[in-house]
């Protein structure tokens, strides 16, 4: 066991702690029992592959994690998304649903915008038929700003200008190569704050107003 890295709940517990959920390990590492069991429990991630030691150890903020999800007209473009997003190194966190069984995407909608808003992603993408409807229930949540593009300028626009933090989209008025050039957009866009941040303050103003005291 000399010279290898040896995660410990103690490293689970500080990822918590610091606001992340995924824990960067070397390929070899060892990983504990008790590790494993509390990772399992507060939803964390430990990913294989990072040189790192026991004193340097690091993990990868909520911003980096995707997580996605649909209903079951957008279960196979979801699937197809996944696959492609972690040919790329995204950390993909898989919501439902798991078949093309009917469902309703109101609940899938909102396990999305909730992982958003809890933190614990820091990117979401929700799929339904045309997308429309998935916007509407993500909205509800507060500090969600949910966008549903229909091409890649209104990508880069919900991101460059409104700060949004999930992407919702149709898999019944798009195709799926389209869709990855608009998932690519989004992704690769950071808000440009100066104007717009004052303009997106007053989204946070207007939705404080309605929220529940």
């Amino acid at each position: 066991m000399s010279g290898r890295t040896v995660i410990t709940e103690r490293h689970i517990q500080d990822a918590v702690r610091a606001g992340k959920n995924v824990v960067l390990a070397p390929p070899n590492a060892l990983v504990t029992p008790l590790a494993t069991d509390s990772a399992r429990s507060l939803g964390v991630t430990i990913q294989f592959g990072a040189e790192s030691s026991p004193q340097t150890l690091e993990t990868e903020t909520p911003n980096g994690i995707i997580c996605i999800g649909s209903d079951h007209g957008g279960f196979e473009m979801k699937s197809d998304l996944i696959s492609f997003l972690q040919e790329k190194g995204r950390i993909v966190l898989d919501l439902g649903t798991d078949s093309t069984k009917s469902c309703d995407y109101p609940d899938f909608a909102y396990a999305v915008s909730r992982t958003v808003a809890e933190g614990k992603a820091g990117i979401g993408i929700m799929i339904d038929g045309v997308g429309v409807g998935s916007s509407m229930v993500c909205n509800k949540v507060p500090g969600i700003r949910a966008a549903c593009a229909y091409n890649e300028f209104a990508a880069w626009n919900a991101r460059a200008h409104n700060n949004a933090n999930i992407l919702t989209l149709g898999s019944r008025s798009m195709g799926i190569e389209v869709v990855k050039r608009i998932v690519t957009t989004f992704l690769e866009t950071d808000f440009e704050g100066g104007r717009h941040a004052k303009r997106v303050q007053k989204i946070t103003d207007v939705e404080s107003r309605f929220s529940r005291s």
